[in-house]
């Protein structure tokens, strides 16, 4: 999937929605419009991407560690 931004580089608001495709369609082009912005988990290595369960939990993960540490 072709992303705006890195998930460690995006600002979270306080009200966010994370909405996450099928793990083979991804989202369909008239959900994506609704979209602020798409992102994309960074990761090294060989490994291309992490299905859609892993996903959303890394990016919950991720929104959650943001508003705790304030």
């Amino acid at each position: 999937m072709k992303a705006d931004a890195k998930l460690t580089e995006i600002e979270f608001s306080e009200k966010s929605a994370i909405v996450l495709g099928s793990e083979h369609e991804g989202i369909s082009r008239l959900i994506r419009k609704k979209c602020d912005e798409t992102v994309s988990i960074p990761m090294p290595g060989p490994i291309e991407s992490f299905n859609v369960a892993t996903s959303a939990a890394i990016a919950m993960y991720e929104y959650r560690r943001r508003f705790t540490l304030r």
